[in-house]
């Protein structure tokens, strides 16, 4: 049995042997393969209870740093611990479970057949029918796992991952296959569970998803922590705005031009251009072009994704948002 305190997500109590309320804690945290510095001092402190997103482009150590989290790696400087305990000791009293947009399933099995497998490797567990329920697969519980779509094979995901009662989930593409309405219930439940004390780290390439569930985003760029906030911070961290306009008849000496612009994008007659002066950019194309329906707007967060994790070499304009890796 759990050695616990205070109230947990289902109404238990936290395996927090080290007596901390962090979920993880991590101090300098390094990982090299020879040459290649995949991850370069990473220090990260994620409380009980939080929704975070774990964002950045290709190669920024998102699944590395996730790896050693889970134990999966060891650091090759610094530490980490999960609920006060090393990444392995967690794991091995049931305290953090993974959902992986890779994860191998048992094809020629039911749902639950698939469940009642994974929930017998576990001392203490949910009962399966109230994981199904939770990860809405409850009406298909018989149905054989080749025979669901990518979106259920997730939601199974989830639900196997929710056998342990786990006080740390961690989500890799959660959603990757689900219809809208489905990642909706998803998130609903998710923030359910964070309500009643449950930890979520989670990485996606929908980074409105981000905006929308997360209570805090940290971006990763190069193996380092390059900005960590709520996603209104993060947004206010790139600097501007966005004017929008219809522009017919628009010329590259034109957009050349523009002041104060720090990238201008065409396509066909609508020209996008960010600017930290966009009361400048406005009146250029009004005064100098045959700019029409002009829209200002401040940036997203795609925008600051892209300004916060690109490379200096990169054009800002043209970098790839969110994968994971």
């Amino acid at each position: 049995m759990r050695t616990t305190t205070s109230a947990g997500p289902n109404g238990s109590t936290p395996g927090v042997l080290g007596g901390t309320d962090l979920a993880i804690a991590a101090t300098g945290l390094r990982k090299d393969f020879g040459s290649v510095h995949a991850v370069r001092g990473i220090d990260l402190e994620i409380r009980q209870g939080e929704i975070v997103a774990f964002l950045g482009p290709n190669g920024a150590g998102k699944t590395t740093t996730i790896d050693m989290i889970l134990g999966l790696s060891d650091p090759t400087a610094g530490a980490v611990t999960v609920l006060g305990q090393t990444p392995r000791s967690a794991i091995a009293h049931g305290l953090v479970a993974a959902v992986m947009q890779t994860a191998g399933l048992l094809k020629d099995i039911s749902v639950r057949e698939t469940l009642e497998l994974t929930g017998s490797l576990f001392v203490h567990r949910v009962s399966v029918d109230a994981v199904m329920k939770r990860a809405g697969i409850s009406d298909i519980g018989d149905r054989r796992v080749n025979k669901c779509s990518g979106g259920q094979q997730q939601r199974l995901r989830f639900a196997m991952a929710l056998l342990s009662d786990p006080e740390l989930l961690i989500l890799d593409e959660p959603t990757t296959g689900m219809d809208v309405t489905g990642r909706r219930d998803f998130w609903a439940a998710i923030r359910q569970d964070a309500t009643r004390g449950r930890t979520i780290l989670f990485a996606t390439h929908y980074l409105e998803e981000a905006d929308e569930y997360a209570d805090r985003i940290i971006l990763v760029r190069q193996g380092e922590i390059v900005a960590d906030g709520t996603a209104a911070q993060i947004k206010a961290m790139a600097a501007g705005r966005t004017v929008r306009a219809t522009v017919p008849g628009v010329t590259p000496a034109q957009l050349e031009a523009v002041p104060a612009a720090d990238s201008v994008e065409l396509r066909g007659e609508i020209v996008r251009i960010h600017s930290k002066d966009s009361d400048a950019v406005a009146r250029y194309l009004l005064t100098q072009t045959d700019a029409h329906d002009l829209e200002i707007e401040s940036r997203g967060i795609e925008d600051a994704f892209i300004a916060l994790t690109a490379d200096a070499q990169d054009d800002p304009t043209t970098t790839t948002a969110g994968e994971t890796s």
